[in-house]
């Protein structure tokens, strides 16, 4: 799916959610509604979600230069990181107003309430499904969905509450909808809170285990120890590695090499790698052997048994020239993006 196809349904959302949240503050203020007021702050925020994502992609899309050597790709995940903020403070805001609602609660016309929420129904399953055609892979794009994606269930909690009120005159379930309304939206943003956090501390994608990575890198033939693995993501969906691997004496560096990338990308999606590929010391080839090549490895180190790689010489046989020897101290290999 392109770039643009993305924008169009973003901005066609936009618009429904902009022109109903209007319409919903005057009848929110009409009937005194808090739970009409409280939806309509939740569309405020759906629509600034949907313009940050609009804003987002268009500035990561601008390619790599100065300083910005992966570009301005995480400018998405500034946008999911503001949406998740004003989320929260919503939720608080709406949370406290809803208590005080509950303890003294004020006259409610449930009938502008139901027919204001119906209609919310109606144009929050258009946006929602608008926002499921588009690329919800990006962060970004899945938070602008997942806050519409709930609006539509506040909005179904509202409709549910007018009509208690305009069928029974129990006003407080105004308040009770709006408590609900605090709830999604403490949900919504703090899961979006959490996973820009992730990307912004450089933590792996959730659903890669560097350990187990580094243990199936470790496991190649002719590997004898994996350090300095580090995986992260740039942004939503983009995942990068780099790591530095030492093979047994007489080993290809790059058939290893290629061995691991392949790894990464057919098992586990990742496309960028930069990998320095070097031959292990002889102390490391030998059992036991607990001396590693660099002074201070960043993070665990994982080796394979000795026995693993005994078949392999430590040292080449007279006349040997191992192609791997002539650029032995910089084997760094960058995968095409």
């Amino acid at each position: 799916m392109s770039a643009e196809a993305d924008r169009r349904y973003l901005t066609g959302a936009l618009a429904l959610i902009v022109g109903f949240m209007a319409v919903e503050v005057v009848v929110g203020f009409i009937a005194r509604s808090l739970a009409l007021i409280s939806d309509a702050g939740h569309m405020l925020t759906d629509a600034v979600a949907i313009v940050f994502a609009l804003i987002a992609m268009r500035i990561a899309a601008r390619p790599p230069q100065g300083g910005f050597t992966y570009g301005l790709k995480r400018a998405e995940i500034i946008s999911a990181q503001i949406n998740g903020i004003t989320l929260l403070l919503l939720a608080a805001y709406f949370t406290y107003e809803g208590v005080r609602r509950l303890i003294v609660p004020p006259e409610v016309e449930g009938l502008y309430v139901v027919v204001t929420g119906l209609a919310g129904i109606v144009v929050n399953l258009a946006a929602t499904w608008l926002l499921s055609r588009a690329n919800r892979s990006s962060l970004n794009v899945e938070g602008a969905y997942q806050h519409i994606l709930n609006d539509l269930f506040a909005f179904i909690a509202t409709t549910i509450a007018g009509a208690v009120i305009w069928l029974t005159g129990w006003t407080r379930a105004d308040a009770i909808a709006a408590l609900v309304v605090a709830v999604l939206m403490l949900t919504a943003g703090w899961g979006l809170v959490r996973d820009a956090s992730r990307v912004f501390m450089e933590a792996a994608p959730a659903n890669m285990n560097p350990a187990e990575i580094g243990a199936r890198t470790a496991a190649l033939e002719h590997v004898v120890e994996v350090h300095d693995l580090h995986i992260w993501e740039v942004t939503s969906g983009y995942a990068a590695l780099s790591a530095h691997i030492l093979v047994a004496s007489g080993a290809d560096c790059h058939t290893v090499r290629l061995a691991a990338e392949r790894i990464f990308h057919d098992t586990y999606g990742i496309e960028h790698t930069t990998l320095q590929v070097d031959h292990a010391p002889p102390q490391l080839l030998t059992i036991g052997g607990t001396d590693t090549h660099c002074a201070a490895p960043h993070g665990p180190t994982h080796r394979s048994p000795p026995h693993e790689n005994s078949t392999v010489p430590a040292t080449p046989p007279a006349g040997h020239t191992d192609p791997g020897d002539q650029s032995d101290a910089a084997h760094l290999s960058q995968s095409p993006e």
